[in-house]
């Protein structure tokens, strides 16, 4: 990565001799959600055989955000990352590096798609650190990350019972303890990443930097997720209001599909690809793509 950081993913291509992509994109970098990995996410095992149908490269990523808690290595440096331990901010970092990879193996035009909160990782560097070899940003599932909205929710008193503690923690100078957290969902994180991810600065929240982002995007959401996620409950709404008012992106609703899209990997595929032949001047489309 760009600040010495090594990580890893795997590169599948199309099988040799096949046609060529009827696509204006040469490969897809697939970012993974909290706390998954490139190997190890059941979205990606469905998905990535009928993304290679489209004949284009497909690079399956971690970011230093993978896994609950890992370690890093950079230059003459080691540190622990993971969910546990990330800054969202620097994801920023990992897309550069992993699109200047895919660069350098010849790979121009390409496609960023993530998962959970890997979707929202890429929808967040396009609109602050643009890469110009990014063409568009399929974003799965990416939950709306915003303070004034979980106080004002039903588990508003939860949420604002976990920030507050994750705050005096920050304040007393313990902002690296490890808290377990149930809000939005229960897992393992420091104090000052938990403040950093939820506070009232709202920095990650999505629905206020997409229209910084240049290239289309296509927003995918399960009607199960919606109806029981905190963090997806009225996104499809939003998102068809920003579109209205100009801003570049398309919504599809997966009917009976949960946040992991559980039974419904060919539809999510189906989609994908309805939208990715219509936007990068896709002809016929590949045998078995729907």
């Amino acid at each position: 990565m760009p600040d010495g950081f090594r990580l890893h993913g795997a590169l599948y291509e199309p099988a040799p001799g096949g046609q060529p992509s009827t696509f204006d994109l040469d490969a897809i970098l697939c970012l993974h959600g909290t706390g998954s990995n490139f190997y190890g996410s059941s979205l990606w095992g469905g998905l990535i055989p009928q993304l290679l149908e489209w004949n284009v490269a497909v690079l399956a990523v971690n970011t230093r955000g993978h896994d609950g808690v890992s370690t890093a290595h950079g230059n003459l440096s080691r540190r622990f990352q993971g969910s546990a331990f990330e800054v969202v901010d620097e994801c920023r970092l990992d897309v550069a590096g992993w699109v200047g990879w895919l660069a350098r193996q010849r790979y121009a035009r390409i496609g960023l798609m993530g998962h959970s909160l890997g979707a929202l990782k890429a929808l967040y560097s396009q609109a602050l650190e643009p890469q110009s070899a990014v063409r568009g940003v399929f974003a799965i599932s990416p939950p709306r990350l915003s303070h004034s909205y979980f106080r004002s929710s039903p588990r508003g008193p939860g949420f604002i019972e976990e920030y507050s503690q994750a705050e005096a923690l920050v304040a007393e100078g313990r902002g690296q303890t490890l808290i377990e957290t149930r809000f939005p969902l229960p897992y393992l994180v420091t104090a000052a990443g938990y403040v950093d991810k939820y506070g009232p600065a709202e920095r990650y929240n999505l629905l206020s930097f997409i229209d910084r982002v240049s290239c289309p995007m296509l927003f995918t959401y399960g009607t199960v997720e919606v109806q029981q996620g905190i963090a997806f409950r009225g996104m499809p709404e939003e998102l068809e209001a920003r579109a209205a008012a100009g801003v570049q992106l398309d919504v599809a609703l997966i009917a009976g599909a949960d946040h992991i899209y559980s039974g419904a990997h060919s539809e999510l595929a189906s989609r994908l690809t309805r939208w990715a032949r219509r936007q990068f001047g896709g002809g016929q489309p590949a045998a078995g793509s729907g």
